[in-house]
């Protein structure tokens, strides 16, 4: 278990030796087990996960066919921690979730082990008419934010999802460590986002350059990193890194799922090409 000044100071160790902060989304151990071994300097665990390793796609994670936090804090204990050695391990928290007390479900999850939360799933990637009407009735990015200042409060690392300058400028006031730039769903792959729905690579640029400049200007202090959209290989993310001050990259689709597709298929495509014996 790591307290929040430990998980800081292993990260501002890695930007200081101009090592970008690599997180890695785990939805199963064996996900967070090689993660981990691959250097991997955070774990996070999101509902999404469970269902992205099931084979459907990470939006599943926002629609109502499970209770997001009570899948997340299985994952964690029965999965995730026993397998974890040494890497501060963050929980995705459905802020807007009405049927918890969150600071007592916030004290629970340190409990179990977890060291920080993020806002997942986060109403930040919902626009249009169903935003407007979530934002009215009391599900809106506010209790997001109600989350992470809660969070803060006990002590816990906090990272958020931010979509807009706004929205990560209201993170930073409740007292966020680490916001995360969220360019939208990854593409790619057999489940992920088409490209026709995503930004380019360049247009992300312009996005966490804006989220980075807005955050400064009231924290200099707090880490800016990249998730999500086209940045969905190492290279799409050496791109960003290089024309933005994010100072690092949190991937779940791009690490857990798209690079095990094709390596699956070819292995037991060649599996299949072995030719049975003619003994008698």
């Amino acid at each position: 278990m790591y307290s929040r000044d430990e998980v800081l100071a292993r990260l501002r160790a890695e930007v200081e030796e101009s090592r970008p902060v690599v997180g890695a989304g785990a939805g199963t151990g064996i996900s967070a087990k090689f993660a981990e071994r691959g250097g991997a300097d955070l774990i996070l665990i999101y509902n999404s996960g469970r269902y992205r390793m099931g084979g459907h796609g990470s939006n599943a994670g926002l629609l109502a066919i499970g209770d997001a936090n009570a899948i997340v804090l299985e994952m964690g204990e029965r999965e995730v921690l026993p397998v974890v050695q040494d890497t501060p391990v963050i929980a995705g928290v459905n802020g807007t979730d009405p049927t918890r007390v969150m600071p007592r479900f916030l004290e629970t999850l340190r409990a179990a082990g977890f060291a920080g939360v993020i806002n997942f799933p986060s109403h930040g990637i919902i626009d249009g008419r169903w935003r407007q009407s979530l934002e009215e009735t009391g599900f809106g990015y506010d209790r997001e934010v109600e989350m992470i200042r809660q969070a803060s409060d006990l002590g816990l690392f906090t990272m958020a999802y931010s979509f807009t300058p706004d929205e990560a400028c209201r993170m930073v006031e409740a007292g966020v460590d680490v916001v995360v730039a969220h360019m939208g769903l990854t593409t790619g792959g057999s489940i992920g986002a088409k490209d026709s729905f995503a930004r380019s690579l360049d247009e992300c640029v312009e996005v966490v350059n804006a989220i980075s400049d807005a955050v400064v200007q009231l924290r200099p202090d707090v880490m800016v990193v990249s998730h999500g959209g086209p940045i969905a290989t190492p290279d799409d993310a050496g791109y960003v890194l290089e024309h933005t001050r994010s100072v690092g990259f949190i991937g779940a689709s791009s690490i857990e799922r798209i690079p095990i597709e094709e390596p699956i298929r070819e292995v037991v495509a060649a599996f299949k090409d072995q030719k049975l014996g003619t003994a008698p």
